[in-house]
């Protein structure tokens, strides 16, 4: 029998009920535990309490939204709560499970939703994750997985349980294309010897009928493709597919080909290349406009990420679109069940939206001008004529709020609230910085002072992200926001190695360029001092995940400049980092970024433990699979052995996010 076979019942029945509970949902922090313990009223309880809307979707007539909340028996929940005031918020569907989590649902029809649940076991001492997607009807009956495993006496279970690429399918309502990975069936019975009984092995696509759940195959499952791009109207157009080097582990590249419009022939559009933990290089295609007949992907323009097109009709036109001197153009911004292009996004002191839509461009600035702070402004959603738009407003000391507006009466009103605990809470404003590293670079990142504060000889607190290919940006953390009202100034350097600046400012990425980000971080720390910001005897810092990884290691470079570390989900150890990789088809990959020889032992807090010499606080969570737990006790014990003060806090059932 596969060793997943015991989890397959699971998976395909039974893995969520209806909640058998009742209570109000008019407030969403009425579903969070922390929220409603009347002995929790302080500043730790209101910052701490889970995110009151984890996910939201606007469903085809734009007259209800589908939002994923914690609730007060631990897990999440979904809610469908009714736009027009004929009906109360109606929670219709509870994870039953605790290794569960609901991450998210889309409305594949007015009367039907498609949700995402990812599930974590524990097989033979290794963390496995998997993902599942099912459809529900809008009042929480019919549910059905989308895609179905094996049954017993059967082996074939994949990981990943597929994810839809197109949610609008010409003249077939209530179809989806739905992107999955075919595993070989392999079928036995009871005095018969073992048959094949499906052949098809590695990622293909189908047209599903997502109430009767018949389906139609596609695209023909193909061993080494990565991924499959649509033009939004059924129709596949882009596929990349990522070769292995013979002994299944795959190679730092994609390759992409397409198809011009109304042909079923491949050919040959880009290669992404992407090894060693170095930014990539090629186009990497993310959308069609079938409009247009074009693709539009990111590609090297003068050392920054700048967006292009690529036409679709065999002449390879390519068009360059938006680019900076300065930063990346990072992502799209898409729209309606299409996914239409309406823009592209990227981050300087602030993030910026560039519309192609000239309709978009004019409605963001002016509700930018209306809503109350002048919040940056986000559209979400969509209903399926664009008539409303589901959209977010926050800014860097207010949580946010979900408005609807209508475009034909042009009235804005409140959805949900983000952190209702946090209604009348002082922040600190969060302002943009530059410092200078040692050897003159200059280096970006924001600092938070306390409310009402002069900011001067403060505690404070260096905060560098985690990622390590990741960075801060202006706008709301609760982190931060939470350490500031405490009194704490709180600096968040976008140390080198972080993304968004550039091949040069990436370098090798945060682990094999460790000495750069790690100084970077350390000289952070000082310019607090130097700028009389921070009391030197009062300069802490704390990370999370990569973050984490830093602030241990600073004490590596520095011993006597943090005085106190206090590290989540840290990682602690380069060659364990690798060792996790091991099993799985991107090992090579993995310590390619990680890189190999002394650097890794230099780059490693837990191999230098003697080094550090102030207290180490550290958290994680026992189900973690980005970084597993057993770094932070291997840190733990390196610490004790070398007679350092130390704490460990172990979360048990908690992932990465704690």
């Amino acid at each position: 029998m596969n060793r997943y076979a015991l989890y397959v019942g699971l998976l395909i029945a039974g893995a969520f009920s209806a909640p058998a509970w009742a209570e109000s949902t008019n407030n969403p922090a009425a579903n969070n535990p922390a929220a409603n313990n009347p002995a929790a009223d302080g500043l730790a309880a209101k910052f701490g309490a889970l995110e009151a809307v984890g996910q939201v979707s606007l469903s085809p007539d734009g007259t209800k939204v589908a939002y994923v909340s914690p609730r007060k028996a631990g897990g999440q929940v979904l809610t469908i709560a009714d736009l027009t005031g004929k009906a109360p918020p109606k929670p219709i569907l509870a994870e039953s499970h605790a290794h569960e989590t609901l991450t998210g649902c889309n409305w594949a029809s007015d009367a039907r939703l498609i949700c995402r649940l990812a599930v974590t076991f524990d097989i033979t001492g290794h963390l496995v994750g998997f993902t599942r997607l099912f459809a529900l009807n809008v009042d929480g009956t019919g549910i059905a997985m989308l895609a179905r495993d094996g049954n017993a006496g059967e082996s074939g279970i994949a990981q990943s349980g597929g994810r839809v690429i197109d949610w609008t399918v010409p003249d077939a309502p209530g179809h989806v294309l739905f992107e999955k990975v075919f595993v070989p069936v392999e079928s036995s019975a009871a005095g018969q010897t073992t048959n094949i009984t499906k052949h098809d092995e590695g990622l293909g696509v189908e047209d599903l009928d997502v109430v009767t759940l018949k389906r139609r195959t596609v695209e023909r499952a193909k061993r080494e493709a990565a991924e499959y791009i649509t033009d939004g109207r059924g129709n596949v157009r882009v596929m990349g597919f990522q070769p292995s080097d013979g002994t299944e582990q795959l190679l730092g590249k994609i390759h992409y080909v397409f198809r011009k419009a109304g042909s079923r022939d491949w050919k040959d559009l880009s290669t992404l290349r992407f090894e060693g933990g170095s930014t990539s290089t090629g186009f990497n295609p993310y959308a069609v406009d079938p409009a247009k007949d074009v693709v539009y992907g990111f590609d090297d323009h003068d050392g920054r990420r700048a967006l292009y097109s690529l036409s679709l009709d065999g002449e390879a036109q390519r068009t360059l679109l938006l680019s900076r001197p300065d930063v990346d153009i990072d992502s799209l911004v898409r729209i309606g069940r299409n996914n239409r292009v309406v823009g592209a996004s990227y981050a300087t002191e602030k993030r910026t939206i560039d519309y192609f839509d000239p309709q978009l461009k004019a409605l963001s600035a002016s509700l930018e001008k209306a809503l109350p702070g002048h919040p940056g402004v986000y559209f979400v959603d969509s209903s399926a004529d664009e008539g409303k738009l589901l959209l977010f407003a926050s800014s860097d000391t207010d949580p946010g709020m979900f408005y609807l507006f209508d475009k034909t009466t042009h009235q804005l009103g409140q959805v949900l609230p983000v952190r209702p605990e946090l209604s009348g809470v002082a922040m600190g404003t969060m302002k943009p910085i530059t410092y200078t590293a040692a050897d003159g670079t200059k280096i970006p990142g924001y600092l938070t002072l306390p409310p009402g504060s002069n900011g001067k000889n403060l505690p404070a607190i260096a905060m560098p992200h985690g990622g390590p290919s990741a960075r801060d940006e202006w706008g709301f953390d609760w982190l931060v926001q939470y350490f500031a009202t405490r009194g704490y100034a709180v600096i968040q350097p976008n140390y080198r190695g972080s993304a968004g600046y550039g091949a040069d400012f990436y370098q090798h990425n945060g682990f094999r360029s460790w000495r750069t980000a790690i100084g970077d971080v350390n000289d952070a720390g000082r310019w607090l001092v130097a700028q009389g910001i921070a009391a030197p005897s009062k300069l802490a810092i704390f990370g999370w995940s990569y973050g984490g990884y830093a602030a241990l290691q600073t004490a590596v470079l520095d011993s006597t400049l943090f005085k106190a570390i206090v590290a989540v989900a840290p990682v602690t150890d380069l060659q364990h980092l690798g060792d996790e990789s091991r099993d799985y088809t991107n090992h090579k990959l993995v310590m390619q970024e990680i890189g190999e020889g002394p650097q890794v032992v230099e780059g490693s807090p837990a191999r230098n433990a003697a080094k550090i010499t102030a207290p180490v606080l550290m958290f994680h969570g026992d189900q973690d699979q980005n970084v597993n737990v057993e770094e932070s006790r291997f840190m733990a014990g390196k610490l004790r052995d070398a007679g350092k003060q130390v704490d460990l806090v172990i979360f048990p059932g908690l992932d990465h996010q704690l």
